[in-house]
């Protein structure tokens, strides 16, 4: 009866998975709409969103924000990719930039929708600290330069840690303190979840469902394949344990959002 009963569970909890992600398709446009009409009252469709992707290295792009750039470009979003170092670390620059490129050809971001940086002041090194007035003015100026009304990035955890992470997020939360970004530009750091959570792969989609959030992205089973394909671009990179975040990691399935609150936090009204 006990066997019954767990395989009953298991079957409903697959079912749900299945229906939260059907959900996603049509919430999914809605939610763009509302977070890109903070200051306009037209209407509002996927092909009027254009989407910056900040991420520190060569990578970044498909081991965290696949779903979300997968999703935004399905929904026909503009979607462009800046990213901050060559990823250098080994001395594999020049070819991470490759894989780089590729990558991003599998997701859907054309070779001139992204901006690789190669700064001596902004090494590829988990001990660097960056500057956060640099990391700013690169950003802010990419974000003016192309109109962006939606900029992704790291949150204050940067999800593995990497203090290259954290310094983007402290960047564009500067940006968004100080008011130097355009009204109409919405800013939203990726969740870091728990490492229970981060690791049981599609099976955390619920707990994301459930819980409140900004924007959601979530990807189906060819989309996963998508994100698969474009990790497997970076070849410098597939060490064993990267076959292991592929398979596990909920974000190569979700990505969960929350919105960077924009102007001054200590604004004093007289």
């Amino acid at each position: 009866m006990s066997v019954y009963l767990l395989v009953s569970l298991v079957l409903c909890y697959l079912v749900l998975i299945k229906c939260i992600f059907y959900r996603h398709r049509r919430t999914l446009e809605k939610s763009l709409k509302h977070l890109t009409s903070f200051s306009s009252s037209r209407e509002t469709n996927g092909a009027d969103v254009r989407a910056l992707i900040v991420t520190a290295h060569p990578d970044d792009e498909c081991m965290f924000f696949a779903p979300t750039i997968v999703r935004l470009v399905e929904s026909n979003a503009t979607v462009h990719l800046l990213c901050l170092s060559e990823g250098n670390y080994y001395n594999q620059g020049a070819q991470r930039k490759q894989e780089l490129l590729s990558s991003c050809a599998v997701l859907g971001i054309p070779d001139s929708r992204v901006t690789i940086v190669d700064h001596k002041k902004l090494p590829d090194d988990p001990r660097a600290e960056w500057s956060v007035s640099l990391v700013s003015s690169l950003i802010v100026n990419h974000i003016r330069a192309h109109s962006f009304n939606m900029v992704l990035t790291f949150d204050g955890s940067g999800v593995s840690g990497h203090a290259n992470h954290v310094a983007i997020h402290k960047a564009v939360s500067h940006l968004a303190s100080t008011g130097q970004v355009p009204n109409d530009c919405c800013l939203l750091s990726l969740v870091t979840v728990g490492l229970l959570r981060k690791y049981i792969s599609f099976l955390e989609l619920p707990v994301s469902w459930l819980l409140p959030s900004g924007l959601r992205c979530i990807i189906g089973s060819q989309g996963y394949r998508r994100a698969k394909d474009a990790m497997f671009c970076h070849r410098t990179q597939l060490l064993w344990f990267r076959y292991l975040y592929i398979t596990f990691s909920r974000y190569m399935f979700v990505n969960t959002f929350q919105i960077i609150p924009q102007g001054p936090k200590n604004l004093k009204i007289y």
